[in-house]
């Protein structure tokens, strides 16, 4: 124990003495924090939109009027031609272009029913899809006020409906930072324990400073754990500052048990460590592990449930979510976070992480003796 404690204590001299690796560790993830944060918004508002009003009567004006007062539509232009609105969509000047056709109001009053033409930009589909869906809400809750408003029809003889009474749980705000937030602070422990402590070993590497520690009495496991310690330590006290960040920026709730997210993060830091000295057993320099780990950083993090559900995947890709220990750890967070969850709803999620913790670290080991 106290020869790990002097190559512990060594390792947290030459953090605090590096000027690079500092900023790093210690300023980088507040500045990833509070702008992905802000940035990764999953609302969609202010959609451009031309409106080519050829009718020019007051229930066209009344449609216009409603879809600009949602907060979602912004107006670019109204027109009369549909060239000009065409030019617009095509230009990326337009998000959106209705077309109300002329004699709509008439055609409302006389045969009780009109059509309208609406053309989608659907570059980016999902926001395309978003558009659609909010632009066609907004008429068929237009379609039935005339219906059983202004055209004073009785109940039945407006358009089929259902009531429905909703009500949204674990995030009744629809606060989008509430589930962004934890899966942030997940990627920021993420970076901290694979791609900081490989590239640490390899750092020696490069030095040259290995070769004499490994024929010293120092053992290996001793050197194993007094390298990689710092970085467990660093990232445990990294989410703990990012909770405090997101309490006070963000007012993140903690409706469950703190302790449950730090004993997994204790855990899943395992498997993190053990991934950086893996990939150091095969990496030379720095600029090796750094590339070999943003490889496997970026493949988790895309397919970890942070940005796009897991359930919308294809199936072979929700197969390898299964060995993505970053999935694991967004679910479980939000989980205890928002829900409340507690050991009967997580207790999988521990199963897998150790099982992670356990083959991952054996063989990373393994191949650092065998390398050795």
């Amino acid at each position: 124990m106290r020869t790990i404690f002097f190559i512990l204590q060594k390792e947290f001299l030459q953090i605090f003495r590096n000027r690079i690796m500092l900023p790093i560790i210690f300023v980088v993830p507040v500045v990833q924090l509070l702008v992905l944060a802000f940035a990764a918004n999953y609302e969609i508002k202010h959609l451009s939109i031309d409106i080519v009003d050829q009718d020019q009567s007051t229930w066209s004006r009344q449609l216009r009027d409603k879809l600009l007062a949602s907060g979602y539509f912004s107006l670019h232009r109204q027109t009369h031609s549909t060239k000009e609105a065409y030019a617009d969509l095509e230009g990326g000047r337009a998000d959106l272009i209705l077309n109300i056709p002329r004699h709509f109001e008439r055609d409302l009053v006389r045969e009780n029913k009109a059509q309208l033409q609406m053309l989608v930009n659907a570059i980016n589909g999902s926001k395309a899809g978003l558009a659609n869906g909010y632009a066609l809400s907004i008429i068929n809750s237009f379609n039935r006020s005339i219906r059983l408003n202004w055209l004073a029809l009785k109940e039945n003889d407006g358009p089929e409906h259902f009531d429905v009474s909703y009500r949204y749980w674990f995030n009744p705000d629809m606060n989008y930072k509430y589930f962004m937030v934890p899966g942030i602070l997940v990627v920021l422990v993420t970076l901290i324990g694979a791609f900081l402590s490989g590239m640490n070993i390899v750092k020696e590497k490069e030095m040259g400073t290995i070769e004499q520690l490994n024929v010293t009495p120092i053992r290996k496991h001793h050197f194993i754990i007094g390298k990689l310690m710092p970085f467990w330590i660093i990232a445990l006290f990294e989410l703990a500052f990012g909770m405090i960040v997101g309490k006070l920026v963000f007012g993140l709730p903690f409706v469950g048990n703190i302790a449950w997210i730090y004993l997994f993060a204790a855990i899943y830091l395992l498997v993190m460590l053990g991934l950086g000295l893996l990939i150091s057993t095969f990496t030379d320099t720095q600029q090796q592990s750094m590339f070999i780990s943003w490889f496997f950083m970026i493949i988790f993090i895309l397919m970890s449930g942070l940005f796009t559900p897991i359930e919308s995947m294809p199936e072979w890709a929700q197969r390898i979510t299964l060995f993505n220990p970053v999935a694991y750890f967004v679910k479980m967070i939000r989980m205890v976070m928002l829900k409340g969850s507690g050991w009967a709803d997580i207790r999988y999620y521990f199963g897998v992480m150790l099982l992670f913790a356990a083959v991952l670290n054996s063989v990373a080991i393994w191949n650092y003796r065998k390398r050795v």
